[in-house]
């Protein structure tokens, strides 16, 4: 059976955070999953690294597992902390800038593809 999150071990207790390394001046992504419905991230940004300004089809969730980070959604500037989430509505413009080195894991989840019915059947 394919896994359906990958790149963690199964069936163990984990630290999330220590689950991805930051690098000086960069923005680490290591992914878990990504299919049609559904994206799931662990990030680590060095202080000061950040991502543009950018929207999803989906709903994201940032979690925030360490550091201190800015989150912007439509426009309003958020601070999130170690332990703190922020919901951010699919397609609303949103960036990221660690305060300090930060790490989080990011959930997307996309509206499913909807598949017509047969002739005939109404859903």
């Amino acid at each position: 059976m394919e896994e359906r999150i990958q790149n963690l071990p199964q069936a163990r207790v984990i630290r999330l955070a220590e689950e991805v390394e930051y690098e000086t001046g960069k923005v680490v992504r290591k992914p878990l999953t990504r299919n049609p419905c559904a994206l799931i991230t662990l990030l680590a940004l060095d202080a000061g690294e950040g991502l543009d300004p950018h929207a999803v089809p989906g709903d994201a969730l940032a979690h925030v597992l360490d550091g201190e980070a800015e989150i912007a959604v439509g426009g309003t500037v958020h601070w999130v902390t170690a332990g703190h989430a922020i919901l951010i509505p699919a397609n609303v413009s949103h960036s990221v800038r660690a305060l300090t080195p930060v790490k989080m894991l990011l959930t997307v989840i996309k509206e499913h593809a909807q598949t017509q019915p047969a002739a005939g059947k109404t859903v």
